[in-house]
């Protein structure tokens, strides 16, 4: 089952991010989900970070973004949803700024 991290506006993108690598390694792919424009703010910022802590080991971080509906409190709420996964980079591939 793929993993799934709450995202909040509140959230501290460095802390995400660690936990976004730390997911990766383990589980191979992670999912965040992200509900109102701060939340999903946070959420990028934590993936580009990411992909920061994992470069060193050869892998970049793609990120694939959908709407995903969740309930919250017996009420449905749109979300939007960040998968994110490893692309292991090619020899000729640049690493990106």
């Amino acid at each position: 089952m793929l993993d799934i991290l709450k995202v909040s506006a509140n959230s501290k993108p460095k802390s995400l991010a660690g936990a976004i690598a730390s997911v990766i390694r383990t589980e191979g792919c992670v999912s965040l989900h992200a509900i109102g424009a701060g939340a999903v703010n946070q959420a990028v910022k934590a993936v580009a970070i990411a992909r920061g802590y994992m470069a060193p080991n050869g892998l970049d971080l793609i990120c694939q973004f959908s709407f995903v509906e969740i309930t919250i409190d017996d009420a449905a709420r749109t979300a939007i949803k960040l998968t994110v996964e490893p692309r292991k980079r090619r020899r000729n591939d640049r690493p990106s700024e």
